[in-house]
């Protein structure tokens, strides 16, 4: 199969990978590899396994119910209990959370725009307001508002494409030692190292995607037959997207800056040593991770507020208009006026910690089901396999709510 058939036969995959891949996933990496350097790309690996794990269980219950994740736990009458606290939990972590990094993936772009045109600020009152931001907001709000969602795949797919391309180059560029890149992918850690391999796994394994995924491999296959298409399709975008944090982490680890905070310090340094071409380029990355992820966090809220509420899931439909807007206008809110919503944030990254093993344990157990998959469900070694992921989710969960709570 050439790679313009493999392209005409993916489905929403690249979606997934273009909402992993935002600016915290770059700032994450770029840390990482500027820290403590090749080390940490096994723990990659692992996300990437975990991950395409996880999202091909939430496809094939997509595909087989033919309904997706927010809608089947609206559905669920045998625990009334479980399923109202679980319709709250998640209601609240994906709003709050969506807003919250919707806001970091705007800021994100605009530092991603800033290597190539500096946006005014403009003083309002006692606030600076980053025209920048607002122009990216806006450009996202209404790609979201208009597009239909082929044409809106059509564009994440494209940057994903790019973004891919021009981190991948940048990394090349750096000529990293082989050797040592190698030894990276053997496990091992230290204490010094656990805060970040947690984050670094943390991005990629995102709870969202779980429902995001089942809810749009329905508009693309309706039949068990097709399984084996989305399977490919979810292997290949995931794949993609750890080889592009990979990337991301060996140009952290070639960095030249004194001082190292995010991915726009190691472009500064990069500059240094290869030339304003290599800063462009992770500029363009920086900017594409940031409108993908922008595109992509209001449309998952939307597609799971709709499903829990039993809304019309149609990307042109009011509700879903309704809930892609506030979850942009939030995000727009406080990154156009410099507001850190530090407290969302934390409001986000616990709902979020309880959220990721309380929904990956709850998929397994629909996957282990044959009363809903039938003969599709999963076999017992498989379900070994994903209890062993779980167990993964719930030390992130763990570690995120205790971080909140300063137990670590």
């Amino acid at each position: 199969m050439n790679l313009k058939n493999i392209l005409r036969n993916l489905g929403p995959g690249p979606l997934v990978a273009a909402a992993f891949i935002g600016p915290g996933t770059v700032t994450v990496c770029t840390l990482a590899g500027a820290n403590f350097g090749f080390s940490l790309i096994w723990a990659m690996v692992l996300s990437i396994v975990a991950t395409v794990i996880l999202q091909e269980i939430s496809g094939r219950i997509g595909i087989i119910t033919g309904s997706d994740l927010s809608a089947l736990l609206r559905n669920q009458t045998e625990r009334p209990v479980f399923r109202i606290f679980s319709m709250i939990l998640v209601l609240m972590a994906i709003v709050l959370g969506n807003a919250a990094y919707e806001s970091g993936n705007i800021s994100g772009a605009n530092l991603g725009l800033a290597f190539y045109w500096e946006a005014p600020t403009l003083q309002i009152s006692n606030h600076e307001l980053q025209s920048g931001n607002f122009l990216l907001g806006i450009f996202s709000f209404l790609l979201l508002w208009t597009g239909s969602f082929k044409t809106l795949e059509r564009i994440l797919v494209a940057l994903v494409i790019l973004m891919s391309l021009a981190f991948m180059i940048t990394a090349a560029l750096t000529k990293p030692d082989l050797s040592s890149l190698l030894s990276g992918f053997i496990p091992s850690w230290n204490e010094e190292e656990m805060p970040t391999l947690v984050a670094l796994i943390g991005t990629t394994v995102v709870p969202y995607n779980l429902f995001l995924y089942a809810s749009l491999v329905n508009k693309q296959w309706k039949s068990p037959s097709d399984l084996p298409s989305m399977r490919r399709d979810i292997s290949i975008s995931v794949i993609l997207g750890g080889v592009v944090s990979m990337a991301i982490v060996i140009v952290g680890a070639s960095n030249t800056s004194s001082e190292i905070t995010s991915a726009i310090d190691v472009s500064k340094g990069l500059e240094s040593v290869f030339g304003s071409f290599a800063g462009y380029m992770m500029g363009f990355g920086l900017l594409a991770a940031g409108l993908t992820s922008a595109l992509t966090a209001p449309l998952a809220a939307g597609f799971v507020v709709c499903g829990i509420m039993g809304w019309d899931q149609e990307i042109k439909s009011t509700p879903m208009r309704i809930t892609m807007a506030v979850i942009v206008g939030l995000g727009l809110f406080f990154s156009s006026l410099g507001i850190k919503p530090v407290q969302l944030i934390t409001l986000a990254q616990l709902a979020n910690g309880i959220l990721l093993p309380l929904i990956s344990g709850w998929i397994i157990w629909i996957a282990a089901q044959h009363g809903v998959l039938g003969k599709y469900k999963n076999t017992p070694l498989a379900t070994g396999i994903a209890i062993f992921i779980w167990l993964i989710t719930l030390v992130l969960g763990v570690k995120s709510v205790g971080t909140v709570f300063g137990w670590f």
